[in-house]
């Protein structure tokens, strides 16, 4: 008799088969084995993300590729690919069309005249509708910042707060810097509910692989926000000029199109500072682009790319690196002391064994198979220690402090000093979450990848693993065998890929994004005070 749990992966697996296969035969798709070229903008590089994620899970876990490689291409001069081609283009059309000639939601939203180049004015930012007004906040003759995020995953929200401390570390009070949950603060339901479909979706992988790869093409995802922008545009209008930015800074994919859409409607663009910063490291997804940002900033090569293939220009993007919290901005303090304070043993090895926020993944059985890997039978003490953080799984952290361990080992809660928790550590195992990344690369850590999100984590891992600065497995056994090695005889590797996790860190990342908006800042101010004297 089949397991509950079994079937009901079985059924998640043939849903997610369904709904693709359904997907499929909407496009019409000509498969070819020899043409890797798309006719719809976006199909490339989401079957290419398809490919990748199904390579490293074979690959890097070592098992098998499939030897067949099948890669859809929709050809202008197939039949089926020219039929479904124009089809969606021409609903694009009509959707662009009808959406620009109707009101949007905010068609009866007034922005005040005047040379000021925020959104309210200079009367202290008044939303005009009717006989109701909306005041903003009053102009103190600051520059005003505006950071879209949403709490889609921590490391949008940690990117915005980094960007807000190196606003006030470097320029103080010239810079007045707001943070604002978009989709969750500014829009109508079922819109403010984007965060929690976020960890439904993840958390059921198959669905949030489904909805990753079908929104990816432009031809979806530009009528997907098109249409939105009739129910949600008037509201975050409102939302935009509550703050009455001179700078609106976007660290989310899906920040982007409706707050430029606005922009563009009221004829803000020139006077606005609009930017992305973007925070996945390899693969992400086609919405972090969009042509009328005024600057993208991007964490790798890798991305700028990307940026490059959606049609933005060379003196759009800049290569910076990904902002991380200003604590990692800061030097670590030396091991021995940082161990000392945590209750650790001062001369021993240390790995990190990380959980995220909410403690998931097996975090059980890699802590055990360490326990094993990491004590010399021979000589009955152990060459190494674990550091845990369980993050809000109480029920985990129980279960670890009250197991018997023949090696140190210390279990942690939900930590807030990250960084001296990496500090006193030489390795981490973690998921491939871009911002564990990025800050364990600072602290000079080799990371061992367990786990991934499907789309936009899946690059993650080959950046890692082929830049030498760490591993890829599943395997808790497995894992605890490379931590044994890297802490035995194969020591001069976990030096080696410390060394090249330094090489590729960037710990100034987010002053060089600040940096370059002030310059754009100025600008921008010298342009507008011209044009006003013309």
């Amino acid at each position: 008799m089949q397991s509950s749990s079994s079937s009901s992966s079985s059924s998640v697996a043939l849903e997610t088969n369904n709904a693709f296969n359904i997907l499929s035969k909407l496009s019409n798709f000509a498969f070819d084995f020899n043409s890797n070229r798309l006719s719809l903008d976006g199909y490339s590089s989401v079957l290419s993300n398809v490919q990748s994620d199904r390579k490293y899970v074979n690959f890097w876990a070592g098992g098998r590729s499939r030897s067949s490689k099948i890669v859809g291409s929709l050809s202008s001069g197939g039949k089926g690919g020219s039929s479904i081609n124009n089809f969606f283009n021409e609903f694009n059309k009509f959707i662009r069309f009808h959406c620009d000639k109707i009101p949007l939601g905010f068609a009866s939203v007034k922005v005040n005249s005047g040379s000021d180049c925020r959104l309210g004015g200079e009367n202290g930012g008044v939303l005009e509708d009717g006989t109701l007004p909306l005041s903003g906040y009053e102009s103190n003759g600051k520059k005003k910042v505006l950071i879209l995020m949403s709490d889609t995953g921590g490391g949008h929200r940690a990117s915005a707060e980094a960007i807000k401390w190196a606003f006030n570390e470097k320029f103080g009070d010239d810079y007045e810097v707001f943070v604002t949950d978009l989709w969750t603060d500014h829009t109508p339901w079922p819109f403010n509910q984007l965060p929690r479909s976020y960890n439904f979706l993840v958390k059921h992988g198959s669905l949030w692989r489904m909805t990753y790869y079908a929104s990816a093409p432009r031809v979806v995802h530009q009528s997907n926000f098109a249409a939105t922008s009739t129910f949600i545009a008037r509201e975050v209008a409102k939302g935009l000029m509550k703050y009455q930015p001179d700078i609106i800074i976007s660290v989310h994919p899906l920040m982007q199109h409706v707050p430029l859409r606005i922009l563009r409607s009221k004829g803000l663009l020139d006077k606005i500072v609009f930017t992305t910063v973007v925070t996945d490291l390899s693969t992400c997804h086609p919405t972090w682009f969009h042509k009328l940002v005024t600057r993208c900033y991007c964490p790798t090569e890798e991305v700028a790319k990307r940026a490059l293939k959606a049609g933005l220009q060379s003196s759009q993007i800049k290569v910076y690196g990904l902002p991380v919290r200003p604590s990692f901005v800061k030097p670590l303090r030396p091991k021995v002391e940082l161990r000392r304070e945590l209750g650790m043993e001062e001369g021993l090895p240390t790995v990190l064994l990380m959980g995220g926020g909410e403690g998931m993944g097996p975090i059980e059985a890699t802590a055990k198979a360490l326990g094993n890997a990491l004590y010399d039978e021979y000589r009955g003490e152990p060459i190494g220690q674990v550091l845990v953080i369980c993050g809000r799984n109480k029920k985990l952290a129980n279960k670890l402090l009250s197991a018997e361990w023949k090696i140190p080992i210390q279990v942690k809660g939900f930590v807030t000093k990250m960084e001296e928790c990496m500090g006193a550590c030489d390795c981490i195992i973690t998921k491939a979450g871009p911002g564990t990344i990025a800050e364990a690369m600072i602290c000079g850590l080799p990371i061992i990848l367990n786990d991934y999100i499907a789309g936009q984590e899946v690059g993650n891992v080959p950046y890692v693993v082929e830049n030498g600065c760490g591993k890829f497995s599943k395997s808790p056994k497995e894992i605890a065998n490379i931590v044994g090695e890297w802490f035995g005889p194969k020591a001069h590797e976990l030096q080696a890929m410390s060394q090249n996790a330094l090489r590729l860190a960037r710990p100034d990342s987010v002053f060089k994004i600040v940096q370059d908006l002030h310059e754009l800042v100025k600008q921008r101010s010298l342009i507008m005070q011209q044009s006003a004297a013309t």
